[in-house]
């Protein structure tokens, strides 16, 4: 009971850090909403409702930029700052347009789709709306097709590794607990806000990374010890915890929401140099991400392989019931499943912020993704959600060259229906008899 108490403290910790970071005056001065002629200028509005985005030439931020959002009776001009972003305070809920002015775009710039560059936006539950306008096509008119292959190959593998630290913790907890978890994805979100108010504490990176995968562990930790172990005592069957899965994300999703409020946070790590390969011009930040995400997964693979908790772990998966006649400590493997997927999982949230920046939804926003990712490589299989990560990474960025982005996530989900109508256990899935 005692470290139970120690892991809960841990927990409430790092709520109360949120809550009195954000209760701060200078970060209330902040966050507090600008008027729209503030939020014209810098691209990085916090408010109650804004419409914003990113505008990028290939992987660099374009500066300059201007925006016209317009409707009920409302205009106003938002213009990309130094990192590329704009955003437009909005004075509510409704029908919005967004137009990309084409004439402030820079020499050689242009939009992919010059009929389309005008938006529809509906500002409702959520506070804060990204729009996107997919630009660069006219820097890019002296490369081949294989340029532009190879440049959305490579994104589409650090996308598919980001998700892949996070789908695989979906993988152990099924595979040893038969739990679909819904309220993985704030388990995401966790990682990105508790990185994020670390970083802007002033904290050194690698100290701020190491005490986010601590925390994100014992947030998995309290989960089990406080919810899910008690449900598996009781016999409470997996659909009805599949429902307290769905309100324990509710809860946690909009627990962010009242300490983060609605805006999107970037978070600043000082890395701004850019590294070319190839065809491909990315920051040096993803590179890092890159290569942090590639050590996990080995240590992962190895921890699985090669340890003797691994092996009792993939025992546990294979049959809980046989592995606890072999002498296997199941609860005990339970518990360290859920640790390690919560380091994973909050590890991705601090990787995924930094490439997409920190919105309290982040999670929930990719969830269906992860789900994906699991189900398309095999359900229970890590190293089957690591290849199903992969695919629909490389897959979601490759179908931008022939379809509009906004729909790239679409393609991913056809991709694993047709799958799984061929080879329903999944790529590394095994078949099983039933009945």
């Amino acid at each position: 009971m005692s470290r139970l108490a120690v892991i809960v403290s841990l927990f409430a910790s790092a709520i109360a850090v949120m809550s009195l970071f954000f209760a701060s005056p200078a970060m209330a001065q902040a966050t507090q909403a600008p008027t729209p002629a503030a939020s014209a200028g810098t691209g990085d509005v916090s408010t109650q409702f804004s419409i914003g985005g990113i505008i990028r030439a290939g992987d660099d931020p374009v500066e300059g930029v201007e925006v016209l959002v317009s409707g009920s009776g409302f205009s106003e001009t938002g213009t990309t700052g130094a990192d590329g972003r704009w955003a437009v305070a909005v004075p509510g809920p409704g029908e919005y347009t967004a137009e990309l002015q084409v004439d402030t775009l820079p020499d050689g710039v242009a939009p992919r789709d010059p009929d389309n560059v005008t938006r529809d936006v509906t500002i409702g539950t959520t506070n804060t709306v990204n729009v996107l306008f997919p630009t660069g096509e006219g820097t890019a008119a002296s490369g081949t097709i294989w340029d532009t292959l190879f440049s959305r190959f490579f994104y589409g593998l650090n996308f598919g590794l980001l998700l892949a630290l996070a789908a695989i913790g979906i993988s152990l907890i099924f595979g040893t607990t038969g739990v679909n978890n819904f309220a993985h994805g704030e388990m995401l979100t966790f990682g990105a806000i508790i990185f994020y108010v670390f970083t802007a504490m002033g904290w050194n990176l690698l100290l701020a990374i190491l005490l986010t995968v601590v925390l994100s562990a014992a947030l998995g930790w309290t989960q089990d010890a406080v919810l899910f172990k008690p449900l598996r005592k009781r016999g409470v069957g997996l659909v009805q915890v599949l429902i307290v899965t769905i309100g324990l994300s509710i809860v946690l999703r909009y627990l962010y929401l009242y300490f983060f409020d609605g805006g999107t946070r970037n978070i600043a790590t000082g890395i701004t140099d850019n590294v070319t390969i190839g065809p491909v011009t990315v920051t040096l930040t993803s590179i890092i991400s890159m290569g942090i995400s590639i050590v996990m997964l080995g240590l992962v693979g190895y921890f699985l392989t090669r340890t003797r908790i691994g092996k009792a772990t993939r025992a546990v998966s294979d049959n809980a019931s046989l592995a606890a006649a072999s002498g296997i400590n199941v609860d005990r493997v339970i518990r360290i499943v859920w640790v390690l997927a919560g380091a994973l999982t909050g590890l991705s949230g601090v990787l995924y912020g930094l490439y997409r920046g920190v919105t309290w939804d982040m999670g929930f926003a990719i969830l269906l993704l992860l789900f994906a990712a699991v189900t398309l490589g095999g359900l229970g299989s890590a190293f089957g959600a690591l290849v199903g990560s992969l695919i629909i990474g490389i897959i979601t960025e490759l179908s931008t060259i022939v379809i509009p982005p906004d729909l790239r996530y679409a393609v991913a989900l056809i991709v694993l229906i047709g799958v799984l109508l061929f080879r329903p256990q999944g790529v590394l899935g095994r078949k099983e008899r039933i009945g």
